[in-house]
């Protein structure tokens, strides 16, 4: 008799997203034809390249002690060991609560009872910028980079689910950021802001954007695995709490059931299109220069709106507005120096980056 199916379900999930972890490793074509259906195939029937030290490689688990974490944990501890993996865990002390430093070491022993090695406990100290989850989340994925590159960590798994990336659309549609925010989390990232760095475009793993919530719930009870409810979740003083215990029930109440999995669907679908435009842009922003790389406003003019504030956008990171400040009203505004020039002065981004024009010509550089 097999596993229980939400217990088949995660572990599954982790499976992919291992071989996912070998393919980049091994550079090793992936396929998934030729065989069960629904089954993966191991990585060319070989074992993983080692690291530069010699050991096989470590995927690191990111477990606050919660159902979805916890359930991540359990699969990744059951899994990595049959492809040859090392598999660690990450706890992240937000030191947000009362006796948060004794629920990290009750997460570090679960861990451990896991046979997950390494395991450690990161104390972090949160800021105040960008209000307290954007400060909370650079908290947690600077001490994860941290641990990842001390560790020799070649991947770092997430327990976000297919909950997680339909509140995640919502605040995106909310915000009013484009098609790129509705797109949500990617299955594969370098963390918040983007790659992070040589080696990091991939360090991020999302295996459970396509389980739900209550499937890793489910899981760890089957499992007999204690888990712990951030009672944050519940705090109506945190937008996205108020979204799941408030905004998302009304939505389904409204709309029927099947909400959640609309907008995961919502999200894959705009990830595809916002990188096909993405591409576009990349390839066009060669032929709006001119022979000294300044921009042509005449050329930009010509593009369709999408391509050509994507290619703005590249222009003021380029010159080295950070991106997690950059906003869709920042680029609007530059913009509007090409669609609606009326000898307005210069643009102030993020970054003391500024943006005006000069001859038909857009100049953007640091002041």
């Amino acid at each position: 008799m097999g596993p229980h199916p939400a217990v088949a379900a995660i572990r599954l999930a982790v499976r992919r997203v291992l071989h996912d972890v070998l393919t980049d490793l091994t550079d090793l074509p992936q396929t998934r034809s030729g065989g069960t259906p629904g089954a993966v195939p191991r990585a060319g029937g070989r074992l993983p390249a080692p690291t530069p030290a010699g050991r096989p490689p470590l995927v690191l688990v990111a477990c606050s002690g919660g159902a979805d974490s916890m359930a991540l944990a359990s699969a990744l501890a059951f899994e990595a060991p049959k492809l040859g993996i090392r598999a660690g865990g990450i706890t992240v002390d937000h030191g947000l609560q009362a006796g948060s430093d004794l629920r990290a070491a009750e997460v570090v022993s679960r861990m451990t009872a896991l046979r997950l090695d390494p395991v450690e406990s990161v104390a972090v100290r949160v800021g105040r910028e960008g209000g307290p989850e954007a400060a909370a989340r650079d908290a947690r994925y600077g001490a994860l980079d941290e641990a990842a590159d001390r560790l020799g960590a070649v991947a770092v798994l997430l327990g976000h689910t297919r909950d997680d990336q339909a509140e995640t659309v919502l605040l995106g549609l909310a915000r009013g950021s484009g098609i790129r925010s509705l797109s949500g989390m990617p299955e594969a990232s370098g963390g918040p802001g983007g790659p992070g760095g040589p080696g990091r475009s991939r360090r991020y793993r999302r295996p459970f954007l396509q389980v739900d919530r209550q499937t890793a719930r489910k899981a760890c009870m089957v499992q007999s695995l204690p888990v712990w409810d951030d009672p944050h979740n519940i705090d109506p003083a945190y937008t996205r709490s108020r979204l799941r215990h408030e905004g998302l029930p009304a939505l389904e109440k409204a709309l029927g059931k099947g909400v959640v999995e609309a907008l995961a669907r919502t999200a894959q679908l705009s990830r595809d299109d916002a990188d096909a435009l993405d591409s576009w842009a990349a390839e066009a922003e060669t032929g709006v220069r001119d022979e000294d790389g300044r921009l042509e406003c005449a050329k930009l003019y010509a593009l369709p709106p999408a391509v050509r504030r994507r290619v703005l956008r590249r222009a003021v990171v380029a010159a080295g507005s950070p991106a997690g400040s950059l906003f869709a009203r920042h680029i609007e505004e530059v913009d509007r120096l090409i669609t609606g020039w009326r000898g307005q002065g210069a643009i102030n981004l993020p970054g003391r980056v500024e943006a005006q024009r000069q001859g038909g010509r857009l100049v953007i550089r640091q002041g």
